[in-house]
């Protein structure tokens, strides 16, 4: 089984190099794929660059070129829900676009029922396994994510707070699960929080990036371990 991790930034990529064994890395469509083990298991890893459409092309690549049989996307995410502080995770059980109409998901291709990507069952269950095993800073909630191409404002925080209610926001999610969906692989999402509705902005995120995508970092891992033992073994 080869599973694949996707990163949106280079720092939240980062700590998962040194872990990688026998890692070779392949150049593609202007991205770096490193290649090789970790926790046991075959893993395909890359930063994708922010943002939906540099999301979406690294997932395809990921499942077209280096044939992944999952992919597990890893990092930071903004904090919708008031009760979220910095450092807690929030990993998903589904995932919505918050800036993209309704109507193209479901009376266009690919034809949803909903707008709602659900995370893969199996792997949320190994998640909760995982958290309680290696229980990581801060809280972990498994909830709704949801996805757009830009940094919220209070305006934006409203509107999607009222229309989608999700835990988190961020720019890459929706996209990769979309991916998933229509090539129909698992998928989940594991992110750290970096800014609050409280501690929001820039700065925040800046500060607060390198401690988050660690925090991401070890649970993804640790999820690895639980894969191995029920699909491996």
């Amino acid at each position: 089984m080869k599973i694949g991790i996707i990163c949106a930034g280079d720092e939240e990529l980062s700590s998962f190099l040194p872990l990688i064994k026998d890692c070779k890395t392949v150049d593609k469509a202007m991205l770096k794929f490193h290649i090789g083990r970790i926790a046991g298991m075959e893993v395909v890893a890359l930063f994708s660059g922010v943002c939906k459409v540099n999301a979406a092309i690294g997932s395809q690549l990921l499942i077209d070129v280096f044939g992944v049989d999952m992919i597990i996307n890893s990092g930071t995410a903004g904090g919708m829900e008031p009760d979220l502080e910095i450092f807690d995770t929030v990993i998903s059980t589904e995932v919505c676009y918050h800036d993209v109409a309704q109507d193209i998901l479901t009376e266009f291709h690919p034809w949803m029922e909903s707008v709602f990507f659900a995370a893969d069952s199996k792997l949320i269950s190994l998640s909760r396994t995982a958290v309680e095993k290696i229980k990581p800073a801060g809280k972990v909630i498994w909830g709704r994510m949801a996805t757009g191409e830009s940094f919220i404002t209070d305006e934006g925080r409203l509107r999607i707070n009222q229309e989608f209610s999700p835990l988190t926001v961020d720019m890459e999610t929706a996209s990769i699960a979309h991916v998933c969906y229509v090539n129909r692989i698992p998928f989940l999402s594991i992110r750290c929080i970096t800014d609050t509705p409280e501690h929001r902005g820039l700065d925040n995120f800046d500060e607060n990036c390198a401690k988050a995508s660690v925090i991401a970092k070890d649970i993804t891992v640790a999820l690895l371990t639980e894969i191995k033992n029920v699909y491996c073994e």
